[in-house]
């Protein structure tokens, strides 16, 4: 007959061996030095088979362990190199936004550098007309055209801190960003801007839903300010649709807007009376032929 096997004999066999070597199974970590010696101590009392596989059991445990060791410390070198390679990662985003903007920041004050210079060249009579600005400037073509060129930052402290006119800062603002909000002509002639784009651009300036009266005061500030340069009129795609009202600009003027030409010119310097009053530009605008 087979031989009936004890699923317990195991356990009681290593416990007896585990309490003739007074060592105890269950501890979580053995300490193999101790087990070593113990091993050592015990020539003489079993057989030299037993002897060489508990030689053989301890080394194995030794070395086990010293894996484990490595593998650890292999865990947490592999940890610190993922950390300091995100870390590594934002601190290189963080610099190319700052080099972004240090870049934006130097072209400016080397244009602001190289126009100053020429404008004292050209300045020699302290007049702010066509004639007088530095060389390879041109002259503005509208307010609009005028206050879009200048340091906004300047243009706000004007219309929004000085005189009150929180509209007409809007409308350059919202001139500026005709590529986000204009519609382009499917020739590339020009661009125009109905009511609802214009509602959609006064929302992204204002961080809110303009009121219904601000976007009629802005409108009719920019056809004010645009001068020959905005042009309103209606539009119609077919015989179906209604007739839609637009503000319109070739693409000449509306690429003009963005083109910072009088930033570091000081043309603002001593002219809010005009802006407030809404009076010519500090440039005289060239009249058409």
């Amino acid at each position: 007959m087979p031989r009936q096997t004890n699923p317990n004999d195991g356990t009681a066999t290593d416990q007896a061996l585990a309490d003739h070597l007074d060592m105890d199974i269950g501890q979580a970590e053995m300490d193999t030095d101790a087990l070593q010696a113990l091993v050592s101590g015990l020539d003489g009392d079993v057989s030299p088979l037993v002897s060489s596989v508990l030689e053989t059991l301890v080394a194995a445990i030794d070395d086990l362990h010293e894996r484990v060791t490595e593998l650890e410390a292999d865990l947490e070198r592999t940890h610190e190199v993922a950390t300091t390679a995100v870390g590594d990662a934002a601190t290189n985003n963080q610099r190319l936004d700052d080099l972004e903007a240090q870049q934006e920041t130097t072209r400016d004050v080397a244009k602001s550098a190289i126009a100053k210079a020429q404008q004292l060249e050209a300045d020699t009579d302290h007049q702010e007309d066509a004639e007088q600005l530095p060389e390879g400037i041109e002259p503005s073509s509208s307010p609009l055209d005028f206050f879009a060129n200048c340091r906004q930052s300047k243009v706000k402290t004007m219309f929004v801190e000085r005189s009150n006119r929180q509209n007409t800062y809007r409308a350059i603002s919202i001139a500026k960003r005709w590529p986000e909000f204009a519609t382009t002509r499917t020739d590339g002639s020009g661009v125009f801007m109905t009511k609802a784009d214009l509602q959609t651009a006064l929302t992204a300036e204002l961080g809110k839903e303009p009121h219904r009266q601000t976007i009629k005061r802005v409108w009719e500030t920019l056809v004010d300010i645009g001068g020959d340069d905005v042009v309103e009129k209606t539009r119609q795609v077919g015989r179906d649709q209604t007739q839609t009202e637009i503000l319109a600009m070739d693409m000449k003027t509306a690429e003009g807007l963005l083109e910072k030409r009088y930033i570091g010119l000081d043309l603002l310097e001593n002219s809010d009376h005009k802006a407030a009053t809404g009076g010519v530009t500090p440039v005289v605008v060239e009249s058409s032929p």
